[in-house]
């Protein structure tokens, strides 16, 4: 990695941490770079502008949470197995931290005012809602999966919004047992 790309992803990882820390996006440049050992002089000429920094974290973690999807989702084959992957890893242990988590809650207040945070979050959103429904159709049936999959969407968004508020409540197990078991309640349903 170069030192350029090193000096970024310490601003990116920093930037993660310090909204993590703080909870909110008000966060200075100046907390960003000290946080990473390096100038903000530094972080402006690689990001431009605090918001670009935010969007570049945003990615960060959207990208995280896209290896680690295709990570669970390697060989395994059936449609429950790959449900079952899918949520598992959207509570992995790199996602589901609470710096992660408090950065991917305030990126959703960016998005009302950022196109490109809004974009990313649609992206996030489909992706997701795709993933679920292709492995929902043999299980529920064509009519049934759409709504099935924005119901788990929604209950693992919610989980995040609990955790970032009492993080101590749900280790990530918990938080997978949870959805599997609402998911579990759907296609029994549906029996």
């Amino acid at each position: 990695m170069s030192a350029q790309a090193h000096r970024r992803t310490q601003l990116i990882e920093a930037t993660i941490h310090e909204i993590g820390a703080t909870g909110t996006l008000s966060v200075t440049v100046g907390q960003i770079a000290k946080r990473a050992g390096v100038s903000p002089a530094l972080a402006f000429h690689y990001f431009g502008d605090k918001d670009r920094l935010f969007l570049a974290s945003m990615r960060h973690i959207l990208s995280s949470y896209g290896e680690d999807v295709r990570a669970a989702l390697t060989g395994v084959e059936s449609p429950r197995e790959r449900l079952e992957a899918v949520i598992r890893a959207s509570f992995s242990e790199s996602n589901f931290r609470h710096d992660v988590i408090a950065a991917w809650l305030n990126f959703y207040v960016l998005a009302h005012r950022s196109s490109e945070a809004q974009r990313l979050l649609v992206v996030y959103h489909r992706r997701l809602h795709s993933n679920l429904t292709r492995d929902l159709r043999p299980l529920a049936g064509d009519a049934a999966a759409p709504g099935i999959a924005r119901r788990i969407a929604a209950l693992i968004d919610g989980i995040y919004l609990r955790y970032a508020h009492f993080p101590s409540n749900e280790p990530e197990q918990n938080a997978s047992a949870h959805v599997l078991a609402a998911l579990d309640n759907e296609l029994k349903a549906l029996a």
